[in-house]
């Protein structure tokens, strides 16, 4: 796999680049990935929208501000992303956010679509679920851990949506429900699940 991890490495983004990407992709009416439905593109588009208003909200809950300030070593956040994931676009801010308020932290950006092998590594309940945090050693890329691709409670309301009996409710149904929770939420449960993944990598 360390094969995998540093092919990922070496073909990463930075966060601002990521969005860069995504902004040019959309001006020109595309988003990333194979699926060009109008569906990804209009989830796309708010995609970028709600990155927008995350990427003005610093703010942390007061456990992740404590870990923060106790981490000793320091970590690769590799992060399978792609700019049509819901999810994404309301974790991967924060991600960001954690690199610039910790030096022990540094964010990478890779696709998901063009790192299958890697994503084969780390699935969900048998799916590619994204985003996946993959944490580094920062000088050896050994993987110490993985987190995602939600917090509990979104994940829940998502494997009751891919588990309910026919007929289901449509998908925008869904994505509406579960991004209505995420802005009500605040951010709080993912900063509170990665102040977890943080104590439980300096632990090791």
């Amino acid at each position: 796999m360390q094969d995998l991890i540093h092919q990922a490495l070496a073909a990463g983004r930075t966060y601002p680049a990521y969005r860069k990407y995504l902004t040019e992709l959309l001006a020109a009416g595309k988003t990333t990935g194979p699926n060009q439905s109008e569906l990804y593109l209009r989830i796309a588009h708010l995609n970028q929208a709600r990155m927008d208003r995350l990427d003005k909200q610093a703010r942390f809950v007061p456990e992740l501000l404590e870990t923060l300030a106790t981490l000793q070593k320091k970590y690769i956040f590799l992060v399978l992303t792609e700019g049509w994931c819901g999810d994404a676009a309301q974790i991967v801010p924060i991600l960001h956010h954690l690199e610039l308020h910790s030096p022990n932290i540094s964010l990478t950006l890779v696709l998901r679509d063009e790192h299958l092998a890697l994503m084969d590594e780390f699935l969900t309940d048998g799916g590619r679920s994204i985003p996946k945090v993959i944490a580094l050693d920062a000088e050896t890329h050994a993987v110490l851990g993985n987190w995602g691709p939600r917090p509990a409670e979104a994940q829940r309301m998502s494997m009751a949506y891919k588990y309910q009996p026919a007929p289901k409710e449509d998908y925008e149904t869904h994505h509406t429900a579960l991004h209505t929770w995420y802005a009500r939420d605040k951010t709080v449960s993912t900063q509170r699940e990665l102040a977890d993944f943080l104590r439980q990598l300096e632990a090791q």
